[in-house]
C-alpha cells in the first residue's frame, strides 16, 4: 500500500489565507506558545490482535479523516507579544509526518509520558498518530495541541479508524431545552467565576515531564455504583467525582484544613448541538463541581448526582462557553489576569474529565479494541488531572501528573476504582 495524502494530492507545503482562533483556542495556545505548559492532549486505545502496518494505517488514516479539514491546520502568530494568534491550513502535506509506528521501545506507560511530554510544533498540523507495542496486542496513541483538539474530538477522530455499529440508538442524546438569554447567561457565567477552590498539598509548579497511571473495572462494575442511589440510577459522572472525593480523603490530599469548603473539581462539559456532533475542535466550557468530601459514600453520590444532572451542567456550560466566545481578539491586561485566575488552585482544585464512545465493539481488521485512555494535559499550578473513559464494557481511570507527583498518578486511578467498587446497592 501506498502513503495516502490527507487532503491535498499537492506534495508541496504552503500556508493560505489565516483566520483568527476562537477565544477558547487562543487560551490553549498561548499555554504552550507563552512557554508556561506543554499542551499535548491524548487519546489512548488499548487492541488485542493483530496490528496493521504502517503503511495500512497511514491510508486507512488518510482516507478516514480526509473530510476533515480541521486536521490541516496549524497555528500561526506574529512576533509581537499582543498580537493574537490564527489558524492557517497547510496544503499539500502527506501522513508520512502525521502517522508513526514503533517496533521496540520502553513499556507502554512510559513511552505514553515521554509522547505527552513532548510539544506539537508548528509548521505541521499539531497532531500525531502513534502505533506502539503492548502486552498482549498494540495500543493507538493519537495525540494533539489542546489548541486544535478537544477530548470529544479525540474520540470522534479514534471511533472513526475502526469497523463497528453505529452509535447505539438508547444511548443518543436528546436536544436540551433552550438556554436563558444572553444576558443572563452572561450573568450566570460571572456569578460562577467567583473564587470557589482552595489549595491542595499537591498544588504548586508543574515541571516538564509527565507520568501516566491507570486503572480498569467493567461497565457492570459502574453500573452497580451508578444503581446504589437509593432515589434512582446516577449518572457515571457523579459516580466517578463521588469516587475522586473518596480517593482524595484516603490518599490523604485534603490539607490541614479539611473541614473548610472549597474541594472542587472542573469538569468539562460538552457543548455541540446535536447538528454538530462529529465537529472537531473545542466545543466545550468548563463547569466548577464541588466535591463533598467529608460524606458518607452514599450522600457524596447524592449531593454530586444532584448538581450534575445534565440538564442543569449545561445550562452552566452554555453560559459559561458564551461568556468565553464573547471576548474579543485581542490581549490586554484585564484578561491576562482572568486567565491566570482560571488557571489557579482558588479556582479548581483538580480537572476531572468523563469520556465516553456510546459504540458497542470496535475492530481493526482481525484485532479488537478492548479499551480508551483520556490523557489530559496538564495546566499552570495544576501538577495533576484525572480522566474516566468509557467504552463498550470498559471503563478505564487515568491519572496524568508530572514526575514529581508520579506517585499519585500511580496510586489514585487505583483509589477511585475502590471507591467506585465500594458504591453498592
Amino acid at each position: 500500500m501506498t502513503t495516502t495524502p490527507l487532503l491535498h494530492p499537492a506534495p508541496v507545503a504552503g500556508v493560505a489565507a489565516a483566520a483568527d482562533m476562537p477565544p477558547l483556542d487562543a487560551w490553549l495556545y498561548r499555554h504552550q506558545s507563552s512557554g508556561a505548559m506543554c499542551m499535548t492532549a491524548g487519546l489512548l486505545a488499548w487492541c488485542t490482535g493483530t496490528p496493521p502496518t504502517l503503511a495500512e494505517l497511514r491510508e486507512l488514516a488518510g482516507d478516514r479523516w480526509k473530510r476533515h479539514q480541521r486536521l490541516t491546520l496549524t497555528p500561526v502568530c506574529d512576533t509581537a507579544p499582543d498580537s493574537w494568534p490564527r489558524w492557517a491550513p497547510v496544503t499539500g502535506f502527506d501522513m508520512a509526518g502525521q502517522v508513526l509506528a514503533e517496533e521496540t521501545g520502553p513499556a507502554l506507560e512510559a513511552r505514553v509520558a515521554q509522547l505527552l511530554a513532548q510539544p506539537l510544533g508548528p509548521g505541521r498540523p499539531p497532531w500525531q498518530l502513534h502505533l506502539l507495542p503492548a502486552a498482549d496486542g498494540f495500543a493507538l496513541l493519537l495525540r494533539a495541541h489542546h489548541a486544535l483538539l478537544d477530548g470529544k474530538s479525540l474520540i470522534s477522530l479514534m471511533c472513526a479508524l475502526f469497523d463497528g455499529r453505529p452509535e447505539r440508538p438508547g444511548l443518543l442524546r436528546r436536544p436540551l431545552p433552550q438556554g436563558p438569554s444572553r444576558r443572563a447567561a452572561l450573568a450566570r457565567a460571572l456569578a460562577d467565576a467567583l473564587p470557589r477552590a482552595r489549595p491542595l498539598p499537591f498544588h504548586g509548579p508543574v515541571d516538564a515531564r509527565r507520568a501516566v497511571g491507570w486503572s480498569r473495572l467493567t461497565r457492570d462494575e459502574l453500573g452497580i455504583a451508578r444503581d446504589s442511589l437509593a432515589s434512582g440510577r446516577a449518572s457515571a459522572n457523579a459516580v466517578f467525582l463521588a469516587a475522586t472525593a473518596g480517593a482524595l480523603r484516603s490518599a490523604g490530599l485534603l490539607g490541614r484544613l479539611p473541614l473548610l469548603p472549597g474541594v472542587c473539581a472542573m469538569v468539562p462539559v460538552d457543548v455541540r448541538t446535536p447538528g454538530e456532533a462529529v465537529a472537531l475542535g473545542n466545543h466545550y466550557a468548563t463547569v466548577r463541581v464541588p466535591l463533598p468530601v467529608r460524606r458518607r459514600p452514599e450522600q457524596r453520590l447524592a449531593a454530586l448526582d444532584r448538581f450534575t444532572r445534565r440538564a442543569a451542567l449545561h445550562r452552566r456550560a452554555r453560559a459559561q462557553a458564551l461568556l468565553v466566545s464573547s471576548r474579543p481578539h485581542r490581549t490586554n491586561a484585564l484578561g491576562e489576569a482572568l486567565g491566570r485566575y482560571a488557571d489557579s488552585p482558588l479556582y479548581s482544585s483538580l480537572l476531572c474529565s468523563s469520556l465516553a464512545s456510546h459504540l458497542g465493539p470496535l475492530t481493526l481488521g482481525d484485532a479488537q479494541l478492548t479499551g480508551f485512555s483520556g490523557l489530559s494535559p496538564l495546566s499552570p499550578g495544576h501538577p495533576l488531572a484525572l480522566t474516566m473513559t468509557l467504552h463498550d464494557t470498559a471503563v478505564t481511570i487515568t491519572a496524568v501528573s508530572d514526575h514529581a507527583h508520579r506517585a499519585l498518578a500511580a496510586r489514585l486511578p487505583m483509589l477511585i476504582g475502590d471507591e467506585i467498587r465500594a458504591l453498592r446497592p
